[in-house]
Formats: C-alpha cells, structure tokens, sequence
C-alpha cells in the first residue's frame, strides 16, 4: 500500500488494514514496470517489481520522499536492473545492480540521500564454471579462468580483476622449444630468442657422431641468416691426457666452439651453454660446459662472446666435419 495520510478519526476499511498490515511485514501488491523507470512521490511504501529481458534502470532524485520512507525494487526479469543516483545519493554496502530475482529496499534517511539495502540473492551464486576458476572480484563477484600450464598468477592493474595469468619471467627457466636431430651435419633453428627472456640455456644431447667430427660449434643467426665475425672463444679443459691449458679462438673468429675430443667421437655427450642478451642490442655472451663420454676428455668450461651488437633470434649448430645425432632444449629465464 502506498504511503498514507491519515485525519482524525478516519475509519479504515478491513483491505487497507490488510494492505498496510502486508507493507508493514515487507510485501504488499507491487506496480509492474518493463521499462527503465524514475520514481516519484507515489512510490513510497510501495513495491516496484521490474520484468525486462533487458537491461534496465531505477532512478532515485531528490526532494520526493520524507525522511523514513522505504521502496522496495524487485526484478524477477532476465535484464539486469540497475539502481541508479540521479539528483539524490544512493549508498550500499552491496552492489546496485539486480540481477533475476534479485530485491532489495531503498531506505531514506533525509530527502535527498537514501541506503540501499540489497538482497542480492543471484549474487551469492558461485561464478566459477571450469577446474581451476578462482573466485576473483571486478565490480561484482566474478570468474578469473584457469591459466594454461606452467603459468603463474601476477598482479595486474589493467585487468578487470586486477589480476591476470602470465607465463614466469624471472628467475625460474621456461622451456621454450626442443629440437631433435638425427645425422646431420648442421641444425638451424630460428625465432628461439626474443625480448620476452634477456638469457636462455640451452642444453644439448648428442647421442652419437660419425668418424672424423672432431668439434661442434655455434653460430648465431638473425632474420634466418647465420652472423659470422666477431666471435671470441676461450677454452679452459679438465682432461685426461695433456693438452694446453688454455686455447683463444681454437676455431677461429666465425663461430663460437661448443665441444671437441681433440681428434674425433662417436659416443654420447653432454653440453649445457648459458646465453647472455643473444637478443638485445650489445654484446651477446655464453659459457659452456661440457661432459663428455667419448675421448679423453672429461669435461671443458668455455667463455664466449661475440662483439657485433645484432638482435639474434636463432643460431645454427654446426659439425666440424661428418653428422650429429641428438637433440637440444632451449630454455628461457631473467626478465
């Protein structure tokens, strides 16, 4: 029942008693709106029930209800129904918006500022539809869907949520490719290095190589074309048998060496190289160490650099002579 102004020794009738009575308890016959709707004065102490199937606004403005007034806003449609601050001030704890079989109560403190208390019943409804959703908030309660595999949460203001899935950048290695290879003499592999990692590790397997390669090496590529000067090498071996401690440039200045028995191998070995900044603009950098299995020798500790300040994105591994067999991963970290 609408508010009411009663006189003196008025007589109410048993329906008013009741429609009173029902907007005492919180009900009472409502006024059905399908269209976004400003209230006016008539409205106090009644129910406005809202039923679209789309999106619709209940207007709140000043200088229209006393002080103590309530409204009661219900939406049984499918269109959100949002309470909206025209003239007046319109507070909640809750969120303005209605979704289906949402209700809350308008509730005025002065003329002009009134609390909305809202039921809010849509919104205890969990968000989360898929294994590994998270519970996240933007402006209401909301789904932050599960990353892809290997991904970390971070904070991220530009995010609706403010936060976002993305893949590890610092410290922890990414892998980024693995390459097999099998019998070959030289094995290019591009677009492996880019400004998402400023180093990599790269981890080599050869499982075998044919008579008469006596090293392997590197060089480093860029737009699919090998870069062949400006490369230094030192080489520093723990061994077996007696070699020169050190050797610069053992295979001259066009690519950067890798692994060598010294004369020849045809077993399994392993290099594990860290590459410094291959793809910003300065002196890339690497160090190597090696197992071997074949030969003499039983491992190297290599320094490298190359002095051409080139954007690299790839590299080519070559063979001194015969083929390799083996593979090679590549990974990413320290951004």
């Amino acid at each position: 029942m609408a508010k009411q102004t009663f006189t003196t020794g008025q007589v109410l009738t048993a329906a008013q008693m009741t429609s009173l009575q029902q907007t005492a308890m919180g009900g009472g016959s409502t006024t059905a709106k399908t269209a976004s709707y400003v209230l006016v004065a008539a409205d106090a102490g009644t129910v406005v029930q809202m039923n679209s199937a789309s999106a619709t606004t209940i207007t709140v403005n000043t200088a229209l209800f006393a002080a103590g007034d309530t409204v009661q806003i219900q939406n049984v449609g499918a269109g959100v129904c949002t309470v909206t601050a025209g003239t007046a001030t319109v507070s909640t704890s809750a969120v303005l918006s209605l979704k289906q079989y949402d209700a809350g109560t308008l509730y005025f403190n002065t003329t002009s500022a009134a609390i909305f208390f809202a039921t809010d019943a849509a919104d205890s409804t969990s968000p989360l539809t898929t294994k590994g959703d998270l519970y996240a908030f933007s402006t209401t309660n909301d789904r932050l869907p599960v990353g892809t595999n290997n991904q970390i949460l971070v904070a991220d203001s530009t995010a609706s949520t403010g936060l976002k899935w993305a893949t590890a950048s610092s410290g922890a290695l990414t892998l980024i490719t693995t390459n097999t290879f099998s019998a070959q003499s030289s094995v290019s592999i591009n677009n492996v290095f880019s400004s998402t990692y400023d180093n990599y590790r790269l981890l080599f397997t050869f499982d075998s190589a044919s008579v008469n390669a006596t090293y392997n090496s590197i060089r480093l590529r860029a737009s699919g074309s090998d870069t062949s000067t400006n490369y230094k090498t030192f080489r520093n071996f723990g061994y077996t048998g007696t070699v020169a401690s050190g050797d610069l440039d053992p295979v001259g200045t066009d690519e950067w060496f890798i692994s060598d028995n010294g004369t020849s191998f045809n077993g399994a070995g392993v290099v594990d190289m860290t590459m410094y900044s291959p793809n910003r603009a300065k002196y890339s950098v690497a160090t190597t160490h090696s197992a071997y299995n074949w030969g003499s020798y039983t491992n190297a500790t290599i320094a490298e650099w190359q002095t051409d300040a080139t954007q690299f994105d790839g590299f080519t591994l070559l063979v001194s002579s015969g083929t390799i067999t083996g593979n090679v991963s590549i990974y990413g970290y320290g951004k």
